[in-house]
């Protein structure tokens, strides 16, 4: 057997993806009813943080900022296996499903806040005076000037890193989540061949290229002076 013909029997074998492909391809609405509820819930609860820091409280700044530090610092791996395991040993029993979309919620939510902030901070000082001298009040300014100026200056650098996070749904296959890359492995371990991997790794191409292309378009829609 030639390199090229043990390369097609590991990664290519037509047999083994016959025998699994439907299998795989069933954790692919798992894997996106995940990233659905990871970008939902983490783009949310950071725009939530950035607009409770607008208010200058000064301890709940200083527990935000923490919260936002620690979960920008830790691996996603790491998050998504402490909890999992973790949890349990204080009574809290979580479904698998549940402590990635937490875990990841999490990671995202804390690098929207910053993106968020960032934009909110970028816009102006002076518009908050102007608009508060309309007879606006402080959260009415926030959702009706600052906010609509900060979102599209977060624009770019939030898809960036919601599609970053996002690809590390993989990750859970490590706590039995049963999506593209936990089904492969299965698919793996039952077949002793690789080509599950490759079913898997295309899967993603088809799932996460539109979302990069999207991105982009989006970038180029919300960009200052886009049209």
């Amino acid at each position: 057997m030639s390199n090229w013909d043990r390369f097609v029997f590991t990664f290519l074998n037509a047999d083994i993806a016959r025998q699994y492909w439907q299998d795989i391809l069933g954790g692919l609405g798992i894997t996106i009813l995940a990233g659905i509820a990871v970008v939902v819930t983490g783009i949310a609860v950071g725009l939530l943080l950035a607009a409770i820091r607008t208010a200058g409280i000064r301890p709940i700044n200083v527990l935000i900022r923490i919260y936002v530090d620690i979960f920008r610092a830790l691996p996603p791996l790491a998050i998504i296996l402490v909890t999992f395991f973790g949890l349990p040993n204080i009574g809290i029993l979580l479904p698998s499903f549940v402590v990635l979309w937490l875990s990841l919620g999490a990671v995202l939510a804390a690098f929207s806040e910053e993106v968020f902030w960032a934009g909110i901070t970028s816009v102006n000082k002076g518009q908050w005076a102007a608009a508060r001298s309309t007879g606006l009040s402080a959260t009415q300014t926030l959702v009706h000037v600052i906010f609509p100026q900060a979102i599209r200056l977060a624009i770019p650098p939030l898809t960036n890193r919601t599609i970053s996070i996002t690809k590390n749904l993989a990750l859970g296959s490590a706590i039995g989540v049963n999506e593209i890359l936990g089904r492969a492995n299965s698919a793996l371990a039952f077949s002793a061949n690789a080509t599950p991997l490759t079913i898997g790794a295309f899967l993603y191409v088809i799932l996460f290229v539109p979302l990069v292309v999207g991105s982009r378009a989006l970038e180029r829609r919300y960009q200052w002076g886009g049209h």
